[in-house]
């Protein structure tokens, strides 16, 4: 009873059972917030009412030289686009939110990389903005990219003194493979892709990450029609030449890859297009000895672009 009666006195001094608040109140809270974050500051209220007209704000739909807007959430997609230098101008932060391993990556970040806006919203407005998406408090907003004119393929090669290397994709739909193929034009010295507007994948932070950044820097044009594209490249005095699992031709048997050429990649599944397929002078084949049926568009676009820097050098 006298050890009781210790423990439940009044005096100064440790008590049976405090040891974890201790250790927790001598535990830090971490790195100040930035400004836009805390409660009561003036950059706070103007962030807030920033991201409400932000959120209500309708996303715009560019046309012609202009994609759509997108917005990448959730923690690990928003932490993973920021590593691969996806382009952003807004991350939005849930207010009050668990600040993780993840938050506190993506808020340092953006610190680091620098024009990114930071803007804290209530969980309401961000499940407005993402049509109820489980976004974990954490919202990215990817400018629209601007796509260059068909023309300015050819010309940005001409200007160059080079003979023109391009790589067209009809009917591929997966922004990965279109990542695939821009990181391949880079990698072998081409000029740039070109995908139609409709019925084909676009630029989205998907295509960036899978273009390890090479994005930055080679060109994706987009065109209306990509039969008449192909028309005037070939007007140009540019060999147009597309894969095909029939071709008649073995990509390593055509001369006509060692000068100025549009490459043209299907779909994996349906291949070239009827009219896209007849547009071509040349249909080429890339010979499977393994058994395989078909390579998917980043793949078999960088088959064939090895090749055609080969003949090159």
């Amino acid at each position: 009873m006298a050890a009781n009666n210790r423990r439940m006195s009044g005096k100064k001094g440790a008590q049976v059972g405090s040891g974890g608040q201790r250790r927790r109140g001598l535990e830090g809270k971490g790195p100040t917030p930035p400004a836009e974050m805390r409660k009561g500051h003036k950059k706070n209220r103007v962030a807030n009412a920033k991201a409400k007209q932000a959120v209500r704000r309708p996303v715009a739909r560019g046309r012609g030289g202009k994609g759509t807007s997108e917005m990448v959430v959730g923690r690990n997609p928003v932490v993973e686009a920021l590593r691969e230098g996806v382009p952003a101008v807004t991350l939005y932060v849930q207010q009050f939110i668990d600040n993780d391993e993840r938050v506190r990556e993506a808020l340092q970040l953006v610190a680091d990389r620098g024009g990114v806006h930071l803007m804290e919203a209530p969980r309401p407005e961000l499940d407005r903005m993402t049509n109820g998406l489980n976004h974990q408090g954490l919202v990215l907003q990817v400018p629209p990219y601007e796509y260059a004119h068909p023309e300015d393929l050819a010309g940005a090669a001409y200007d160059e003194g080079q003979d023109p290397l391009i790589v067209a994709l009809d009917g591929v739909t997966d922004p990965r493979n279109l990542g695939a193929a821009v990181r391949s034009v880079s990698a072998f010295g081409g000029h740039g892709v070109l995908v139609p507007e409709r019925r084909a994948a676009g630029m989205t932070a998907g295509a960036w990450k899978s273009s390890a950044g090479t994005a930055a820097r080679t060109p994706v044009a987009r065109c209306t029609n990509l039969t008449r594209a192909l028309e005037a490249y070939k007007k140009q005095g540019i060999a147009v030449v597309g894969l095909a699992a029939d071709g008649e031709h073995e990509v390593g048997e055509l001369e006509a890859l060692g000068g100025p050429v549009v490459i043209v990649v299907g779909s994996e599944g349906k291949g070239l297009s009827r009219l896209v397929g007849e547009t071509c002078d040349f249909r080429v084949r890339i010979p499977m000895p393994g058994g395989a049926e078909s390579l998917n568009a980043g793949v078999a676009a960088g088959i064939v672009l090895y090749e055609a820097a080969r003949r090159r050098a």
